[in-house]
C-alpha cells in the first residue's frame, strides 16, 4: 500500500486514550484527565494587533486562520484567485492575483503594499513561493510557510524530529507536485528562507481534520461508527496515528506570528500516542453508537485490495513503507505552546459539518470504503475465518 505524499495533509491531528470521552491531549493512558481548552479558547490576553497577509484564505485552513487572526484584533488581507468562497469574509479586505508571477496579474496586487506577517497557506512549487517572498521580504518582518510532514525522506521511520532528512528531487525545476509531493514542499520551505534569512517560521502539519475538511479521511470514520452495526477495523488495533484539527492548527500558527517565532516546527497531534482502537473507541464513546469493530489484518487487506489511506482513511500500519507518519515527534511544538481541543469536540462538529452539507454531497463520501464494499470484505473475512458474521 504507497501512500502518496501529497495526500498526506490534502483535502491536503488529537488526542491520547482518554480521547474518547473528550479528554484534552494532556490525559494518560488509563487515568483521567482534566480538559484542556484548544488554543482558540485560551484566555491570554491578545498581542498587539498586526496587519497579517494570507495566501489563499479560502478553503479549510484559511478560514480557521482568518477567525482565529481576527478573535486576536489583527486585521487580515487575503490574496487569491478569487475562485473559492469569493462571498466568504465580506468584511475582510481581498486582493485578487495569481500566486503565479507568469499567470495573468500576478503577485501585482501586492506590489507597494506592507503588512507585519504573512501567512503561505498555499505553496507548493518552489518558483511560486520564491516569487511572492522575494516580493515582499523588504515589506513584511515574518512569513510563514505551512509545510507537511511528507517533506521527510524516510516515512517508515517512527519519531521523525525536525532534524530528519528530507526527500529530495533530482531535477529541481520539476513542477509535478503530484509526483514529488514532498520534496517540492521541502524546496518551498528553503525557498522562502533564502529569500527571508532568519524569518520564516516554516510549519510541518500531519493529516489537517475537522469541519470543511473536503478530503472525507477523518470524517468517515465518525459517520460510519455513527451508522453501527459491525465495523470493517484496519490492522490489530495497535497502529499509532495523529491528526491536527484545522481551528488547533491555524491557533498555533496565528499565536507562533505574534511570538514571532521563526524555524521548522512538526505541527499535528495528540500530545501523546493515539492508537487506532482508541480513535475508533473515542468516535463510539462521544456519538453513542452501537458499532462493533471487527479487526481485520493488514494480510486480508492487501489480499482483497483494500489499501491504507484511501480505503481505511487516516491509518498506515505502522511497520509499512508510510509506517512513521502515525508517530512523528512533535516535542518542539509542544514546548512552543501547541494544544489541542477535546477529541469529542473535533468529532462532533465535523458531523454536524457534514450533516448541513448538500446531499448530494454526502452521498458521495470523498474517502473510505462504500458500505457495500465493506460488506463484501468483512463477509471474505469471517468466511476464511470460519466465523459468524457478527453484523
Amino acid at each position: 500500500m504507497t501512500l502518496s505524499r501529497r495526500s498526506v495533509i490534502q483535502g491536503a491531528a488529537a488526542v491520547g486514550s482518554l480521547w474518547a470521552m473528550g479528554c484534552a491531549t494532556t490525559g494518560t493512558s488509563g487515568t483521567t484527565a482534566s480538559s484542556t481548552q484548544g488554543q482558540g479558547e485560551q484566555s491570554s490576553a491578545p498581542a498587539a494587533p498586526l496587519r497579517i497577509l494570507i495566501l489563499g484564505g479560502t478553503a479549510f485552513l484559511g478560514p480557521a486562520l482568518v477567525e482565529f487572526a481576527r478573535s486576536r484584533g489583527h486585521t487580515v488581507t487575503l490574496f487569491n484567485r478569487g475562485k473559492t468562497k469569493p462571498g466568504l469574509f465580506p468584511d475582510v479586505e481581498k486582493l485578487t492575483g495569481d500566486r503565479d508571477p507568469n499567470k495573468g496579474e500576478g503577485l501585482k496586487a501586492l506590489e507597494g503594499r506592507k503588512w507585519d506577517a504573512v501567512v503561505d497557506t498555499s505553496g507548493y512549487v518552489p518558483r511560486v513561493v520564491r516569487a511572492s517572498a522575494e516580493l515582499l521580504a523588504p515589506h513584511v518582518q515574518h512569513y510563514t510557510f505551512v509545510s507537511s510532514i511528507s517533506v521527510y525522506k524516510d516515512l517508515s521511520r517512527q519519531g521523525l524530529d525536525e532534524t530528519a532528512t528530507v526527500a529530495t528531487v533530482e531535477d529541481a525545476t520539476t513542477e509535478d507536485v503530484e509526483e514529488h509531493y514532498g520534496a517540492l514542499k521541502a524546496l518551498c520551505e528553503q525557498a522562502a528562507e533564502a529569500a527571508m534569512p532568519g524569518r520564516v517560521f516554516n510549519v510541518r502539519p500531519g493529516l489537517i481534520v475537522g469541519p470543511d475538511d473536503p478530503s472525507d479521511r477523518f470524517t468517515y470514520w465518525p459517520l460510519r461508527v455513527a451508522r453501527g452495526g459491525e465495523v470493517l477495523a484496519p490492522g490489530d488495533g495497535v497502529d499509532p496515528l495523529q491528526f491536527i484539527d484545522a481551528r488547533d492548527l491555524a491557533a498555533f500558527i496565528i499565536r507562533s506570528v505574534e511570538a514571532r517565532t521563526t524555524g521548522i516546527f512538526n505541527a499535528t497531534g495528540p500530545s501523546q500516542d493515539l492508537l487506532m482502537r482508541d480513535f475508533l473507541e473515542a468516535n463510539k464513546t462521544t456519538l453513542g453508537s452501537d458499532a462493533r469493530f471487527t479487526w481485520v489484518d493488514t494480510d486480508f487487506l492487501t489480499k482483497h485490495k483494500v489499501e491504507a489511506w484511501s480505503d481505511m482513511p487516516a491509518w498506515m500500519p505502522r511497520n509499512g513503507k508510510e509506517g512513521g507518519i502515525g508517530k512523528v515527534s512533535i516535542a518542539k511544538a509542544l514546548a512552543a505552546g501547541i494544544t489541542f481541543r477535546p477529541a469529542s469536540e473535533t468529532i462532533r462538529d465535523t458531523v454536524a459539518w457534514f450533516k448541513t452539507l448538500p446531499p448530494e454531497r454526502q452521498a458521495k463520501p470523498r474517502s473510505g470504503l462504500s458500505a457495500e464494499r465493506e460488506k463484501e470484505v468483512l463477509a471474505a473475512w469471517h468466511q476464511e475465518r470460519g466465523t459468524a458474521n457478527a453484523g
